[in-house]
């Protein structure tokens, strides 16, 4: 390596990117359920509890008969235009028996929409954790890269209550880490070993240096919250699924948007399909 790229490399090891807070303004949530309008003005309220941590934010209920389409849908958020969507998974659908996938509602709307999806359980599945809905105590904002991700962060804050549990967590996937281990261990001039253990301690370093920007510029804003990091080699589902056991989740944050395609972001989709016990924030 010549003096130069030593340099290079010192230079951008000592680069950190910074958080920077941003409080997010939600004023309006659209409720969208399949139900009649007793039933539905119960789940809007059984909403309001849930996210009170928005209070003073316009709640508004849409009932089933008011949409028939996934087009006539889309019109209604355009009408309302909120800051939020809150439904539920499968709506207009049986397909909540079989959990394989969110629903064509769900899947176009996290997807055609700008605006953020709050997906619950579906009501008549009986999937939903026993502390599911009550609150948003415990929030999780999760992903494979953390770094520089303010928007989710800061999604991630609005929605933790007072005095509530902030997790931002990042997974190295496990596989894709060890493929490129074993390339390296077929280069000759690199020693395995040491690549391993410098790779590895550079991957988690970069996001838990970011966590702890996140955690010294939210004391310094005076917000009422404890930061938690969890920052690890792992597999995406397992840890999460883990996560969400051990410290009883309330609501898990994370992107769906790909910039260069029109389906969900890759670890999305089968994220959202398969926790299923949980609330989910789409973003």
């Amino acid at each position: 390596m010549t003096k130069l790229d030593q340099f290079e490399s010192v230079f951008r090891s000592a680069s950190k990117a910074v958080f920077e807070y941003e409080r997010i303004a939600v004023k309006s949530v659209l409720v969208v359920t399949d139900q009649d309008s007793d039933a539905a003005a119960r789940t809007g309220e059984q909403v309001a509890r849930f996210l009170g941590v928005l209070d003073g934010a316009d709640f508004r209920v849409v009932g089933g008969s008011e949409f028939g389409s996934v087009p006539e849908l889309l019109d209604l958020v355009e009408d309302h235009r909120p800051d939020l969507i809150c439904t539920y998974r499968h709506l207009h659908s049986d397909s909540w028996r079989w959990p394989y996938t969110l629903g064509e509602y769900v899947d176009v709307l996290t997807q055609v929409t700008t605006t953020p999806v709050v997906v619950l359980p579906h009501p008549e599945s009986m999937r939903a954790s026993d502390h599911a809905l009550q609150q948003t105590g415990v929030v999780m904002a999760m992903t494979d890269h953390l770094t520089g991700d303010a928007r989710l962060v800061n999604y991630a804050v609005r929605l933790t209550a007072p005095q509530g549990r902030l997790f931002l967590t990042h997974i190295e996937d496990e596989s894709t880490f060890e493929r490129y281990i074993d390339t390296i261990s077929r280069i000759p001039s690199i020693e395995t070993d040491d690549a391993r253990k410098e790779l590895l301690a550079r991957l988690i370093k970069e996001p838990d240096d970011y966590i702890q920007s996140c955690r010294a510029v939210l004391r310094e804003e005076g917000l009422d919250l404890t930061v938690t990091s969890v920052v690890r080699l792992g597999q995406h589902l397992r840890e999460y699924r883990n996560l969400i056991e051990e410290h009883q989740v309330d609501l898990l944050v994370f992107n769906t948007k790909d910039d260069e395609q029109l389906a969900m972001h890759g670890l999305a989709y089968p994220l959202a399909v398969e926790l299923r016990q949980v609330p989910l924030l789409m973003i």
